[in-house]
């Protein structure tokens, strides 16, 4: 696969978006220890008086010892640079953002759009929200928000993004469309907390395994998690699949919780250290919903921080098995300190640790340009693809039976005990505009959802497919869109493109659970999870 295909465009991203997250994430994970953020009272006049203050909070909390005295002349960005990959200083709208995000400040009305022919479309409404609770339905079109039209209008995306978000109690004007009728409906929809489970999907994915998907580690997750395996424990589950893929973290309360549920009364899930902070251990409590049957957890490069803390600790206590790939290798843990002009210092005190005792961070040594081209570096490499002569030395040679199993050889991350290669066939150029120009999602709403029915799709999900009639229908639109084709490119991602739009339809119809039972058909991962716990 060459680096222009759609997985490196996702791992670039996903990178960004990981680093992001561990360095907000941070913050949750140290004030859930009691430690809080810290205040500096003292507003510094200029950046030289500012870092004055940063060096002196690094001297007193940073957690290896540093030498701050050749650090003087250096911007505060540099300086931090200096340090680790995820301390790092934030502007006033930035520090307020993060604090925001991290309190879960989350009031509006509970929908999801999706910007089609210049037409914002209802693609997923959160049940019993403000927007469900005011009749807004599935598939219906705004045509304006308050006194401002945006059906035909082709408004930038940072004149839309936030109209329906707002304190709650407060009301929204709409007028749309209901799907299928011809005179357009006004609604007064009133702002309110909206609620929403940190469980993707929840499903038995054969009569005795179940499959729950975690995208990110939130206040309730582990919460969450008790109430969905009750669920299926009821259904008949006996083995479990948990996917943490792509999954950059969240609140170490979270992670600690989750793992919990999968372990008895007692054991040491993880631990954290640093220079100023003393160790501190996190036991299991023996009350979680999942201590007994057999237990498989998805793991891939994207997987980050807290859910690298529920990897391994099920893999060090011989809870489970890990599948997937090695792990990002987040194992640090921020604390902010913010100054009194609301700017904010996230800083780097103590790293998390395994029950055996291994670091999840990896090196960072290259200094930091390297360290954020890491996961690029790990596809050249071919480690994931398993392609390499490198990553072949690091995984043992697998029998006719068995899998590849890599070894504790790369440092950094968790490695799964079961590796599963990444598969780039049909993930080509082609393939790759057609995802971030939108054809695929354009061709769902405008065609596919039209031919296809809610009841269709939720009685056959398993057995129908898009079939070669669909496909031609789709080279056809792409012709019409004047979106120049590929031929030779366009076929060798078929059934890629088949794929992409089922799981799309299905999301659309029946939610993230849809999307989830689609896509994990043809999932290897997934397969492979199966096969090792039966």
């Amino acid at each position: 696969m060459k680096k222009n295909t759609r997985y490196n465009l996702l791992i670039a991203l996903s990178y960004s978006v990981i680093l992001i997250i561990g360095m907000v994430l941070g913050i949750k994970f140290i004030k859930d220890q009691g430690f809080g953020v810290q205040k500096n009272p003292q507003l510094a006049a200029n950046n030289t008086e500012k870092l004055d203050e940063i060096l002196h909070i690094i001297n007193k909390n940073y957690v290896d010892d540093i030498n701050t005295d050749s650090l003087h002349n250096l911007p505060i960005d540099s300086v931090l640079h200096q340090l680790d990959p995820h301390s790092v200083y934030l502007p006033p709208t930035d520090a307020q953002d993060m604090e925001d995000n991290l309190e879960g400040n989350f009031e509006g009305v509970g929908i999801e759009y999706y910007m089609l022919n210049d037409t914002m479309m209802v693609t997923s409404v959160v049940k019993d929200g403000p927007a469900y609770q005011a009749g807004i339905k599935l598939g219906d079109k705004i045509l304006s928000i308050d006194s401002t039209v945006i059906s035909g209008k082709n408004l930038p995306k940072d004149q839309i993004t936030g109209r329906f978000k707002g304190k709650a109690g407060t009301g929204v004007k709409v007028l749309l469309l209901h799907n299928g009728s011809q005179q357009p409906n006004r609604l007064v929809v009133t702002r309110g907390k909206v609620n929403v489970s940190s469980i993707d999907a929840a499903y038995m994915i054969n009569n005795e395994t179940g499959y729950v998907r975690i995208s990110k580690f939130g206040a309730n997750t582990d919460e969450d998690f008790a109430t969905a395996a009750a669920t299926l424990k009821a259904k008949g589950m006996k083995k479990l699949i948990l996917d943490l893929r792509d999954n950059g973290g969240g609140y170490f309360s979270a992670a600690t919780g989750l793992a919990d549920q999968f372990l008895p009364e007692n054991k040491l899930i993880v631990y954290t250290q640093g220079k100023h902070e003393p160790r501190t251990d996190y036991f299991s409590t023996g009350n979680g919903a999942f201590q007994q049957g057999k237990l498989a957890v998805l793991i891939n490069e994207n997987t980050a921080s807290a859910s690298e803390i529920v990897a391994g600790a099920i893999q060090d206590l011989g809870r489970g098995i890990i599948v997937g790939r090695r792990s990002f290798g987040k194992g640090l843990v921020q604390e902010q300190f913010a100054f009194g002009d609301g700017s904010a210092l996230n800083l780097t005190i103590a790293r998390y640790y395994t029950p055996s005792g291994k670091s999840i961070q990896k090196s960072y040594k290259k200094g930091y340009d390297a360290y954020k081209h890491e996961l690029d570096d790990r596809m050249t490499d071919g480690e994931l693809t398993g392609d390499h002569n490198s990553f072949q030395d690091s995984i043992d040679k697998p029998d006719a039976s068995n899998p590849p199993v890599v070894k504790q050889k790369i440092m950094g991350g968790i490695r799964p005990d079961v590796f599963v290669r990444l598969d780039t066939a049909g993930y080509n150029k082609f393939y790759s505009n057609l995802v971030s120009k939108k054809i695929l999602s354009d061709y769902v709403f405008n065609v596919l959802t039209n031919r296809y029915s809610a009841s269709f799709v939720e009685q056959n999900i398993n057995i129908f497919n898009i079939n070669d009639n669909d496909f031609k229908d789709f080279i056809g639109f792409i012709q019409r869109k004047n979106f120049p084709i590929d031929r030779l490119q366009l076929y060798n991602a078929k059934s890629v493109i088949q794929n992409d739009l089922k799981a799309l339809l299905c999301r659309y119809y029946l939610g993230d659970i849809g999307y989830y039972k689609a896509v994990n058909q043809n999932d290897n991962a997934v397969k492979q999870a199966l096969a090792n716990i039966q």
